[in-house]
């Protein structure tokens, strides 16, 4: 008995190198070349199947055109031998270099435990898709998102507004490629909109007063006057760059 180990005794020694680590291999078979419902898909679509991809060994893609999305989505939803009754994501990619937009759907059968992924490529001069919300209310807040960071438009969406930026954000869609890493407008800038913004515009009347009285916000310049607290430097000029 003395000489079992606990499973605390690893604990104990404390951290080793992870050179000296030694880890169990992991086997990995070949990837599945063979989805059902890629399959039913070129059987039922034919060419609208525009290309077949299967990344990181077993998660299977398809390509199809962005003006069929909501007829072939819908079949997807509601064809017995398919049923993806589960929409887990609504989400877009922007690879640069004026490449199209690719809207992304992920897709789940809870029926049949299987998983689709399917995407819709959209050219710089066309940013603009059917709304899927009629086949998944979950697309609501997913749609606004992807419509507020890269600039997409869904048709026929029920309330298409920015949900993470404000809505008169003049900046553009902060996930574009070609979105600058400090934002189009100089810090300075940025400063002087953040604190000459009507607060009524984002808070309720009952968030913006404390104890029974509203709270009087200060101006611009009263700001730039304040000393800067320890770390923080102090408010650029109104004039020039300020970077």
């Amino acid at each position: 008995m003395a000489d079992e180990k606990s499973s605390f005794d690893a604990v104990v020694a404390g951290p080793k190198p992870s050179s000296e680590a030694v880890a169990d291999p992991v086997s990995v078979g070949p990837p599945s070349k063979v989805h059902p419902s890629v399959s039913a898909l070129r059987d039922r679509f034919g060419e609208a199947v525009l290309r077949h991809e299967v990344v990181a060994n077993d998660q299977h893609l398809v390509f199809i055109p962005p003006e069929r999305n909501l007829e072939i989505l819908t079949w997807l939803r509601d064809d017995t031998e398919q049923q993806y009754d589960l929409l887990r994501d609504v989400t877009a990619v922007d690879y640069g270099g004026g490449r199209p937009l690719q809207v992304v759907y992920q897709l789940f059968s809870f029926f049949h435990k299987q998983a689709l992924r399917v995407k819709c490529e959209l050219p710089l001069d066309a940013l603009e898709i059917e709304s899927v919300c009629s086949l998944w209310m979950a697309a609501n807040w997913l749609e606004r998102e992807v419509y507020d960071l890269f600039g997409i438009n869904f048709k026929n969406h029920p309330d298409l507004r920015r949900i993470l930026m404000p809505p008169d954000y003049a900046e553009g869609h902060p996930l574009r490629k070609d979105f600058p890493l400090r934002g189009r407008f100089s810090r300075a800038e940025q400063t002087r909109r953040a604190l000459s913004q009507d607060l009524e515009h984002y808070y309720f009347e009952s968030e913006l007063e404390r104890g029974g009285e509203s709270q009087a916000l200060p101006s611009v310049e009263e700001m730039a006057s304040l000393p800067p607290t320890e770390g923080q430097q102090a408010l650029p000029p109104a004039e020039g760059d300020g970077e």
